[in-house]
């Protein structure tokens, strides 16, 4: 069976997979740098936690009209200029909160790091299709994410030491960030693409309803997955509000956490999704949504609990969450891909993204909002949300896969 080093390699060994490789570590450890940081910052600067929450919310929104424009560029053929762009725009974000540090700088830059981040799941996973090719591409998109995974990892720890200098620093953070996301764009855009990944062209006037029927089944995906989409925000906002400012715990807390939240991702990733290739996709998804509404009441019990024993199980509930995360990440994409016709993957990925997106952009103003609510208000709903998501998906079954 592969091992994660293997995999790696190999991802490596394909012809521009190197190159993407290099971009996405590079960006993935100067953005690590700051993420866990970010909320805090707003604070820092003046914003109340909700307020925070609101202006990231507004980033991620604007971030959503970017998405469809970016599936039909995919399905036009584009495949780096989506992927660069989507990278410089995260860069000149980052660059806004290192030179204009106060509330307008902050705004405007959640706005175009919203962006980034909304249009860049689409278009770096048709890229790594693209470069992968149908039989490598499951695994080569999880050895990205490990890449990626231990980028973030090693700027959160880097992160973390040099916070420990003062709150001052985090705007040299941003400014890295903007470099980080500037390289990569830079790598990104040389990579080559073999010719025949080149997506077979739309017909010319294709009719409304074969083009809903190749979508049907994504759309219900996409829906359901909506509460899915929270796990991704819990780790950068919810834990740090729960761990400094219910239980008190220092900042370490929640970078430590986030540090081994990666770490485990990045020893297990390539080996869970390739002992559950063989696994459908849909069902992996489904065992996703049940660790993941585990993780929440656990979060939740830890709230309850209090204290240096509430600090220690929200620590060690990371465990759960991790695994759902895995099975969450190296499963969603697939399915979207597996589900749909060629021409329409860019479609796909894009409703995909803003179902994705969605969530991602209502959840800090909710996850803060709740949470000034109390604990049991965020995470038992949460939990009820993602299970039955997940029995949605597992119960909607296509009658036959639509690629292979």
């Amino acid at each position: 069976m592969p091992t994660t080093r293997t995999t790696l390699r190999e991802l490596i060994r394909i012809p521009g997979g190197g190159r993407y490789a290099l971009s996405a570590t590079v960006e993935a450890a100067t953005s690590g740098m700051l993420r866990p940081f970010v909320v805090i910052y707003a604070v820092l600067i003046g914003l109340s936690a909700p307020q925070a929450g609101m202006t990231l919310t507004i980033g991620m929104l604007a971030g959503l009209c970017a998405v469809p424009l970016a599936g039909r560029w995919i399905d036009r053929g584009g495949r780096r200029a989506p992927a660069v762009a989507a990278l410089l725009v995260r860069a000149v974000g980052s660059l806004l909160l290192a030179l204009v540090p106060g509330t307008t700088g902050f705004a405007i830059g959640a706005v175009l790091i919203g962006v980034g981040t909304q249009v860049a799941p689409p278009v770096n996973s048709a890229l790594v299709a693209a470069i992968a090719g149908p039989v490598r591409r499951t695994a080569a998109m999880a050895a990205a994410r490990s890449l990626r995974n231990a980028g973030l990892g090693a700027g959160a720890l880097l992160g973390t030491v040099l916070v420990a200098s003062g709150p001052g620093v985090l705007r040299w953070l941003a400014l890295a960030t903007a470099l980080g996301c500037a390289l990569g764009a830079a790598v990104i855009a040389r990579v080559p693409l073999p010719r025949q990944e080149t997506p077979a062209p739309a017909p010319a006037v294709e009719p409304r309803q074969a083009r809903g029927a190749g979508l049907s089944a994504v759309t219900v995906v996409a829906l359901a997955g909506i509460p899915y989409a929270f796990y991704a925000d819990i780790l950068e906002i919810a834990l740090p509000l729960l761990l400094v400012r219910d239980l008190h715990a220092s900042l370490a807390w929640p970078s430590g956490i986030f540090v081994a939240n990666t770490v485990m991702v990045i020893a297990l990733q390539l080996v869970v999704v390739v002992r559950l290739a063989k696994w459908p996709h849909r069902r992996v998804l489904f065992w996703s949504g049940l660790l993941l509404a585990a993780s929440y009441v656990g979060f939740w019990l830890g709230e309850v609990t209090g204290g240096g024993s509430g600090t220690v199980l929200v620590a060690l509930v990371i465990v759960p969450y991790t695994l759902g995360e895995i099975l969450y990440t190296g499963s969603s994409v697939p399915l979207v891909i597996e589900s749909t016709p060629p021409h329409l993957v860019g479609r796909a990925l894009a409703r995909w993204q803003l179902s994705y997106g969605l969530a991602r952009a209502a959840d800090p103003i909710i996850i803060t909002g709740l949470l000034s609510l109390g604990a049991a208000a965020l995470w038992l709903p949460l939990a009820a949300a993602t299970v039955l998501a997940a029995t949605t998906i597992d119960r909607r079954r296509p009658a036959a896969r639509l690629v292979s």
